[in-house]
């Protein structure tokens, strides 16, 4: 029996026991309205009998169907081992996950009730503004966690990340497109994520390896500080992507000249083409915030 066998049977990491069968309108109370993700729908569900709020995340068979056969062969975990194992504060817990008795894969999750990272940046909204060194600090936190785990997240953008109402606390979501972080997944040709926070390596269907998170993360932290993207990407096919090596991303400090030097250092060797000039992982990345003193950010 292999390692991802033994997730599968134990549920390690996030307490989760293992594949569940659920009959979903017996148990729960569905939100009338769904959001829809990259491979599937969310919908705030509501417990019968206790009346309490979790998040559900229906997979779409077709499209996990399809993203999952570049890997056969592989023994990759599904997107539920992949989240149970996540038992962090900065990324959303998962309590259950398994088939529906109608054949849906289904994935339960703690509800945050809170907007979306993606919606506040777009609304370019200033209750941001005070809590951005602390938001940088528990998103890197969460990558952090997900690398410590053996996971590459490989779609990290402000769309998966979910802020909590008062703005100073934020959460990881979706492992929709996550992979081990072994060989044999970082070889070239798996060609997933956003592509506006897409690494180059990525996109030019390279050998990839845990810094392409961090890549997609500097380009977050760059919207997340001053609301504007490092290429002025409008373009979100994956020909946006294409500009992430053909030419240098502008500096953050002609945005945010107020910007601490040491943070827009930060941030601009993350979006480094090469991963060779980035940081080497998400651990250096934190050492470098935790060394920012002033409140400039």
């Amino acid at each position: 029996m292999g390692l991802f066998d033994n997730w599968f049977s134990k549920g390690k990491g996030g307490g989760v026991s293992g594949p569940k069968r659920l009959d979903l309108s017996s148990r729960y109370e569905l939100d009338r309205h769904s959001f829809s993700g990259t491979m599937s729908k969310f919908r705030v569900a509501r417990d019968i009998k206790t009346g309490e709020f979790f998040g559900i995340k229906l997979l779409d068979s077709e499209k996990r169907a399809y993203f999952e056969q570049r890997f056969k062969g592989l023994n990759k975990p599904e997107e539920g081992v992949i989240a149970s194992q996540m038992d962090h504060p900065c990324i959303v817990k998962t309590y259950e996950y398994g088939t529906t008795t109608k054949g849906e894969h289904y994935i339960l999750m703690e509800y945050i009730r809170g907007p979306g990272l993606n919606t506040l940046i777009n609304d370019r909204n200033p209750g941001l503004i005070p809590y951005r060194l602390e938001l940088l600090t528990q998103m890197v936190q969460s990558i952090d966690a997900v690398h410590d785990k053996g996971f590459i997240h490989r779609d990290i953008c402000p769309r998966n990340f979910i802020s909590y109402d008062d703005f100073k606390k934020l959460k990881l979501i979706d492992f929709g497109l996550s992979v081990p972080d072994l060989p044999e997944f970082r070889t070239p040709g798996n060609r997933t994520g956003t592509p506006q926070y897409m690494a180059p390596e990525v996109v030019r269907r390279r050998s990839t390896d845990k810094r392409l998170d961090l890549f997609s993360m500097g380009v977050t932290m760059y919207k997340l500080l001053c609301f504007e993207h490092p290429w002025d990407a409008t373009d979100t096919s994956g020909l946006a992507a294409l500009n992430h090596d053909q030419r240098p991303a502008t500096d953050i400090m002609t945005h945010r000249p107020d910007l601490h030097p040491a943070l827009a250092r930060i941030v601009m060797k993350c979006l480094e083409a090469n991963p060779d000039n980035r940081p080497r992982d998400a651990k250096a990345v934190l050492r470098a915030l935790a060394d920012l003193k002033s409140d400039k950010a």
